[in-house]
C-alpha cells in the first residue's frame, strides 16, 4: 500500500480467479437454476452433499471424474462447463483491463507518461555528459505529490 504522497508505478496485481472458484460458481448457478437441492444432485452424482457443497464454493478441487459425474447429474456436458468457464475468465480479464485503464486515466499526466515510458521498449542512449568535467553523470527523477 502506498503512503500518502508516494507515487507507485508498479503495483502487485491480484491473481486471476482460481479455476475451482469459477467452476464451482457455474455448477451452483446451474443447480439453483434447475431448482434442485444439494442432496438431489449429490445423490445423482454419487458424491456426498458436503463434498458437492465444497466444490460449489470453490473449496475443493474436484477430479475430472467427479466433475463429469456432477455435470451428468445436472444434464450438463463437461465441454459446456469448460466453455462457460472460459467465458467467465474472459469477462474477468475484460473487467480488469477496464479497471486498469480507468485507474491509469485518473492519474496525473506525469504518471501516465512514466507508465508509457516503462511500457515502451528500452532504447540505449549514451550517458549524459557533464558540461564542466566531461565525465558521465546520472539523472534521477524524483516525484512527490
Amino acid at each position: 500500500m502506498a503512503a500518502a504522497g508516494q507515487v507507485v508505478l508498479f503495483e502487485r496485481r491480484t491473481a486471476e480467479p482460481l479455476l475451482r472458484h469459477v467452476v464451482g460458481g457455474i455448477l451452483r448457478a446451474e443447480r439453483t437454476e434447475q431448482a434442485r437441492t444439494l442432496l438431489d444432485v449429490a445423490l445423482a452424482a454419487q458424491v456426498s452433499t458436503a463434498y458437492l457443497s465444497e466444490v460449489e464454493r470453490g473449496r475443493k478441487e474436484a477430479s475430472s471424474e467427479v466433475l463429469a459425474a456432477i455435470c451428468r447429474a445436472l444434464g450438463l456436458r463437461v465441454v459446456d462447463l469448460l466453455a462457460r468457464s472460459q467465458d467467465e475468465f474472459d469477462a474477468e480479464a475484460s473487467r480488469r483491463a477496464g479497471a486498469e485503464r480507468r485507474s491509469l486515466s485518473s492519474q496525473p499526466r506525469a504518471v501516465r507518461e512514466l507508465y508509457a515510458l516503462a511500457a515502451s521498449p528500452r532504447r540505449s542512449a549514451p550517458p549524459a555528459r557533464s558540461v564542466t568535467s566531461g565525465t558521465p553523470t546520472t539523472t534521477v527523477l524524483l516525484l512527490a505529490a
